[in-house]
């Protein structure tokens, strides 16, 4: 057994990883202006560059957990800090959006095998229950902050080195990752390493992909032409397809039966909610603050210091009452707190009171605190340890679905809008905040507190037999 000061070492390190990939998930939100009349891209444009980001890294989290299980989890680690170390300074190098977009996916690849396998090294790495559940908490507080302080590191990098800067910054933070791996990470792999599932991965890259894409180019190409018809189609099919393949594999890249658990599917469903509602609010804080009220991108960054203030103080909060209650009241927490946000803007015109703004980034923030730890904790128990690579991934892949629906779904409200007429054009994207919340509220209502602590006993068991 590892020593005490080696295994928060380690929790450090993947900490750090971890806290790269979410900051890169927002850093880029409020250099978007920026990006857009530096590289001449229009909003479309700019929501591939987040989106090919958060497609490719949604679409690849499960298979990367799958390799790190078989191959070891530190070298799978240190290759995807290379790989997205590598993919940085080609974006900050990009001389055209084409190149951006491309790169932000090669970035995506280097991301997906840090996020779940970082989580397995820890979980591996503290065999006593309490002190896992000790150090989730202080994960899903990390990666809150990170996808908080996102806007806020951004404007302040924008303030004087210009949109360029949002991408060397990872270069130091990459390099200490490795040092610090190489000294102090401890190889592990799963005792019995599952097989890759190239069909099941393939059907969900297209699901991830034409889903996002309908959304992104929806306004443009209208939506009842025949080309979003055939998009709406191919979803369909692909879905279908993915369902009735991984129903069908010894191995799946996604087991259909993990869900039957409501409290398990009701983690994921809350994962994709509460960053639908976080990354929505971040984009549209972005366009609002800096087109419609020609704020400064550090002014609309500093904007948001409420939210990432509310998210950081909340997350190791929330995982301590998971621990003692189990899931239900944080979740219960997050969902009020993440309506009464999206409320506060249902009415948002160009002249809203900074005030106001500033209460509904802090309640947003206090509501995505509570969300991480319990959602975390329950899809990391519902499988055994030797297969936490999977359920980290899922969890993952479900946080990087909602980020990459929510960029689609605020761009699309707001394409092609002039400023004056911004504020009202988003004042949907408010209530659908708004009803994400009521939907983690209502997940918490599925979520019995002995289930969520103990594990999800019957399905995983299933699982690990099948």
């Amino acid at each position: 057994m590892l020593s005490a000061r080696i295994r928060w070492t380690v929790l450090a390190v993947c900490c750090l990883s971890m806290f790269l990939v979410g900051l890169d998930t927002t850093i880029v939100n409020v250099g978007l202006p920026a990006i857009g009349r530096g590289l001449d891209v229009d909003t479309r444009g700019l929501e591939w560059i987040v989106d090919a980001y958060t497609l490719v890294l949604a679409s690849l989290l499960i298979s990367s957990g799958a390799l790190a299980d078989r191959f070891g989890r530190r070298r799978v680690f240190q290759c995807g800090l290379a790989a997205f170390g590598a993919a940085s300074l080609v974006c900050a190098l990009a001389p055209s959006a084409a190149v951006l977009i491309a790169a932000r996916a090669l970035q995506g690849i280097g991301a997906s095998m840090l996020s779940p396998v970082a989580l397995a090294i820890v979980v591996n790495s503290m065999p006593d229950p309490k002190e896992r559940a000790q150090a989730i908490g202080i994960w899903a507080s990390v990666f809150g902050l990170s996808m908080a302080a996102g806007p806020v590191t951004g404007g302040a990098l924008l303030a004087g080195l210009g949109w360029r800067s949002l991408f060397w910054i990872n270069a130091p933070v990459i390099a200490a990752a490795l040092l610090l791996s190489a000294m102090f990470v401890p190889e592990s792999r799963a005792p019995r390493a599952r097989r890759l599932d190239l069909p099941g991965q393939i059907l969900l890259t297209v699901v991830l992909a034409v889903v996002v894409g309908v959304l992104i180019e929806g306004p443009r190409i209208g939506w009842s032409s025949p080309a979003a018809l055939a998009g709406y189609a191919g979803a369909a099919v692909a879905t279908g397809g993915f369902v009735w393949v991984e129903s069908r594999r010894r191995e799946p890249l996604m087991d259909p039966r993990i869900f039957r658990s409501p409290v398990f599917s009701g983690a994921v469903l809350g994962a994709v909610a509460v960053f639908v509602a976080l990354t929505m609010t971040l984009l549209l804080n972005t366009l609002y603050l800096q087109h419609t009220r020609e704020w400064t991108p550090l002014a609309a960054g500093v904007a948001t210091l409420p939210l990432a203030v509310g998210a950081t103080v909340c997350a190791p909060w929330s995982g301590r009452m998971v621990g003692r209650t189990g899931p239900r009241l944080p979740l219960l927490l997050a969902g009020g707190f993440i309506t009464a946000g999206g409320l506060c803007l249902v009415r948002l015109t160009a002249h809203t009171s900074v005030f106001l703004l500033l209460a509904a980034y802090l309640l947003i923030g206090v509501g995505f605190g509570f969300a991480n730890a319990p959602i975390t904790n329950t899809a990391v128990n519902g499988l055994p340890p030797a297969r936490a690579g999977v359920a980290g991934a899922i969890t993952s892949t479900a946080r990087q679905l909602g980020s990459a629906l929510g960029i689609a779904l605020a761009g699309g409200l707001v394409t092609a809008t002039s400023p004056t007429e911004l504020a009202h054009a988003s004042r949907p994207g408010w209530i659908l905040v708004a009803t994400c919340g009521v939907l983690v509220f209502v997940v918490a209502h599925v979520s019995r507190p002995r289930e969520a602590t103990t594990g999800l006993a019957s399905p995983a068991s299933a699982v690990s037999r099948g």
